[in-house]
């Protein structure tokens, strides 16, 4: 862009992940092919939990969501991705990378207040099992979600707004494969020092009080399953945590390494921290909640099974009327 003095860029360029051309079509197949598991798992999640009438409770219901946020999560990042592994310009313009950033923030946001209430399902479960269908009732399930949507929604709006008021020249070049926050703010001219406070305060507060909320869950649930007497009844207690535990770990373990260090220390190599938990524990969820959790892993079992049957009726009805006709 030269070094003209513009306040609004028209457009951005993405480097993407490699700049080598030989590496664009690998590339384009890998996160295809990551990209429809991601959206095949996650929308089996969903269908298995809306069909199987034993998977209907608290836990399974913020299960679907999550799912639901991670399906689009995805897709705010992965199909401008793979069109630009096929590009050779790159570019996205001033106004989709807002709307880009802003729904990565919302969808990234959701994940981790949904992840939040997952962890206070559990606690209500383990802890207070004869009081959970009261505790956990439809009304409070809806409450927590309501608050993770306008939470998540208000604090990308903060974030994207303070954005909106810099001032960028210079260049245009994104080291990054989308429009995240802090690739963005190293190309603003003018001072992103209230952006960097309220990302260190607001921002920090909005990730860390889920995850502080988790902590205090399982520490809660860590007393009460060691009160429990039978080595089979901790086995049991610890089995039904496994799975959000492990996507905890996945989701908070990336997010550390990237966001919780000043602007200035940003790198390149951050992108591949950052494809962990934008693409990889998306599309790992669905395989992490199945595989180890029995419920899931019938309901699943539950529903392909019931595909296979409407298809092969479906492939006789059709063949029937082959031999009509």
């Amino acid at each position: 862009m030269g070094k003209s003095n513009l306040t609004r860029l028209p457009e951005f360029i993405l480097l993407g992940l490699s700049s080598n051309p030989e590496d664009q079509k690998p590339l384009f197949a890998l996160f295809l092919i990551m990209y429809l598991v991601t959206l095949m798992g996650n929308l089996l999640i969903i269908l298995a939990i809306r069909s199987d009438s034993r998977l209907q409770n608290p836990m399974y219901f913020f299960l679907s969501i999550l799912s639901f946020a991670d399906i689009c999560y995805t897709t705010v990042i992965v199909p401008k991705m793979l069109v630009n592994f096929l590009s050779e310009t790159k570019t996205i313009s001033y106004a989709e990378c807002l709307v880009q950033m802003y729904f990565f923030l919302v969808f990234g946001n959701m994940d981790s207040y949904l992840l939040a209430a997952m962890a206070i399902d559990r606690q209500v479960a383990i802890c207070n099992p004869f009081h959970y269908v009261t505790v956990m009732n439809h009304g409070r399930c809806m409450l927590l979600l309501a608050f993770s949507t306008a939470f998540s929604y208000l604090h990308s709006l903060l974030h994207v707004l303070l954005v909106n008021q810099l001032t960028f020249c210079a260049s245009n070049v994104i080291h990054h494969f989308f429009c995240d926050v802090n690739p963005v703010l190293k190309l603003a001219c003018s001072s992103t020092s209230v952006n960097e406070v309220v990302a260190m305060t607001e921002g920090l507060v909005s990730v860390m009080a889920p995850f502080v909320c988790i902590v205090i869950s399982y520490l809660k649930i860590l007393i009460a399953v060691l009160k429990i007497p039978s080595a089979a009844g901790k086995r049991k207690a610890f089995s039904t945590c496994s799975s959000h535990l492990t996507v905890v770990t996945l989701f908070y373990g990336s997010i550390c390494c990237v966001y919780f260090q000043p602007l200035s220390s940003y790198t390149v190599k951050d992108q591949i921290v950052t494809v962990n938990y934008t693409i990889l524990t998306p599309m790992l969820n669905p395989f992490i909640y199945s595989l180890r959790n029995k419920d899931m892993k019938q309901g699943l079992e539950k529903l392909i099974s019931r595909i296979k049957f409407q298809m092969n009726r479906l492939s006789t009805t059709n063949s029937n009327k082959i031999r009509g006709a």
